[in-house]
């Protein structure tokens, strides 16, 4: 698709409008809506919570109901409306928004605005325009507050958006329509592969379960302080480290910082001592310097290292468990030299390794397997969303 002669040919020679979100349609501040007042069944109702679980969709289909009674105190969500979220701890979710395509009339609560389009704005195109930098930039001007940031209705009806040929509601449509076909054909396909993606883990969950599961007496089990060794990490701050690209490794997934030594390479698993991510297992097969955190080293003329790793990452909410402490949690080595495993033949290691590891690559590489496709697919759906929806403005226009 060439930019400039597609939009060209898309827009025919018409003109583009910016117009409030004031002149295009309705906005009406929802009300009410504790989490109290969910029922199985009864009148679809859209807690703003569902913006933040579904955003990056389109449309949202909603899964909580309230009773009737409930529903008529309630503002009111037609088909085609758009919901959007008005407060957040942090304003990166504030303003996002999805369009409502039930056929049921739906209700929503008191953290949301719903957006009523005129004649001239389809609330689907309306809904793409919001995920916008263009957009962005707008409500941070209007955002107030520091732990609860809120963007209010009467704040959002200022922000403007691109309008092709408002006069002419059959043709702006038209357009929108195409423009929103486009980019639904790819929100569609990655929510295709999101979808693939999650079967993909519950299938390697149960294969791993299955693999890792042995019954008594079909193989020898020791204590993995007996059958592995236990070193701690080193203390350091990040004022102490020197300029290198080694890994900093302490109590999360990611590295710290990077730093100039090591000391740990080769296979290495992690378990993290301390904090949120207390218990947390990781794997390494590189150079890192390991600090808040104990890395583990089984024998390996009886366990693979990649063995002991899906052993230990298939208990990890187990492991997560063992946490203890009210301010800050920590594991402790000594609970984990006690930590039973079993020992089958190296023969038998190898296999489960080489299964789980492809299940591992397909579910969770931001190299190859699915992530991958995802990244790459959701950067090719902001590209052209963000060619579709630049229109320059009347001021932009004259300062050129």
């Amino acid at each position: 698709m060439s930019s400039m002669s597609y939009m060209e040919k898309l827009l025919d020679g018409v003109e583009v409008e910016w117009k409030t979100i004031a002149e295009v349609g309705e906005l009406v501040r929802g009300n009410g809506l504790p989490k109290a007042d969910f029922t199985e069944s009864g009148v679809p109702a859209i807690h703003y919570g569902q913006i933040y679980t579904h955003y990056g969709l389109s449309t949202v289909s909603t899964k909580s109901f309230v009773s009737l009674e409930t529903a008529t105190k309630l503002k009111k969500v037609d088909k085609g409306d758009v919901v959007i979220t008005n407060t957040s701890e942090n304003l990166e979710d504030v303003g996002k928004a999805l369009c409502y395509l039930g056929e049921q009339q739906a209700v929503t609560g008191g953290h949301a605005t719903i957006f009523k389009p005129s004649k001239i704005i389809l609330g689907k195109y309306f809904t793409y325009f919001t995920q916008t930098e263009v957009f962005a930039k707008e409500k941070r001007r209007y955002a107030k507050g520091a732990k609860v940031i809120d963007v209010s209705a009467t704040d959002m009806a200022k922000i403007k958006i691109p309008i092709p040929c408002p006069e002419n509601p059959k043709k702006t449509l038209e357009i929108q329509a195409e423009i929103v076909r486009i980019l639904d054909a790819f929100t569609e396909l990655t929510a295709e592969l999101t979808a693939e993606l999650n079967a993909r883990k519950k299938q390697y969950n149960y294969y791993r379960d299955q693999l890792l599961n042995f019954e008594e007496g079909e193989v020898e089990w020791k204590t993995l302080g007996e059958v592995a060794e236990f070193r701690r990490g080193t203390a350091i701050t990040k004022k102490q480290t020197t300029n290198g690209n080694v890994p900093v490794v302490a109590n999360g997934p990611a590295p710290t910082y990077f730093h100039g030594e090591i000391n740990r390479e080769g296979e290495t698993i992690v378990i993290a001592r301390s904090g949120a991510y207390a218990g947390y297992v990781s794997y390494w097969n590189q150079p890192i310097f390991l600090t808040d955190a104990f890395s583990v080293h089984p024998d390996s003329a009886i366990l693979m290292t990649k063995f002991v790793f899906h052993l230990l990452q298939n208990k990890q909410e187990h492991i997560h468990g063992m946490k203890k402490g009210a301010g800050v949690p920590h594991v402790r080595v000594k609970e984990f030299e006690s930590y039973l495993v079993p020992i089958p033949s190296l023969t038998d290691q190898a296999r489960i390794v080489a299964i789980l590891d492809k299940f591992d690559t397909l579910t969770t590489s931001i190299n190859e397997g699915l992530p991958r496709e995802i990244e790459l697919r959701q950067k090719q759906y902001e590209y052209y969303r963000d060619l579709l929806l630049s229109f320059p403005k009347p001021d932009t226009a004259v300062a050129a």
